[in-house]
């Protein structure tokens, strides 16, 4: 079992950047980060896997966005620059604690998820 706690999220305006974080209770291996806009299904934006050495991004982000992590303090990062009003979603970051799992684009490929932090981005 883990718990995944979320902050950084917050309003700001397009162009701008934010930093969110996922603090873990404990050891997790492969981690995302997804969102969900009101009427939209949850989506991944992106993963990493344990020692950060392989990350995935969603085509919309790739490029403006950048995730990391910290294994030493259990915490995971989602570097968001240049955001776009698109990007305004309820984030969430989630986790598998199996040993050497692989980063998973889709929403059943962990079974650990935190309670989710607000990003609005103005035009």
């Amino acid at each position: 079992q883990v718990q995944l706690v979320e902050s950084g999220g917050g309003l700001v305006q397009a162009g701008g950047s934010l930093r969110l974080s996922c603090a873990a209770s404990g050891r997790t291996y492969a981690m995302g980060w997804f969102r969900q806009a009101p009427g939209k299904e949850r989506e991944f934006v992106a993963g990493i896997n344990w020692s950060g050495g392989i990350t995935e991004y969603a085509e919309s982000v790739k490029g403006r966005f950048t995730i990391s992590r910290d294994n030493a303090q259990n915490t995971m990062y989602l570097h968001m620059n240049s955001l776009k009003p698109d990007d305004t979603a309820v984030y969430y970051c989630a986790a598998d604690l199996s040993i050497f799992a692989l980063v998973r684009r889709t929403t059943s490929g962990y079974p650990y998820w935190g309670q989710g932090t607000q990003v609005t981005v103005s035009s």
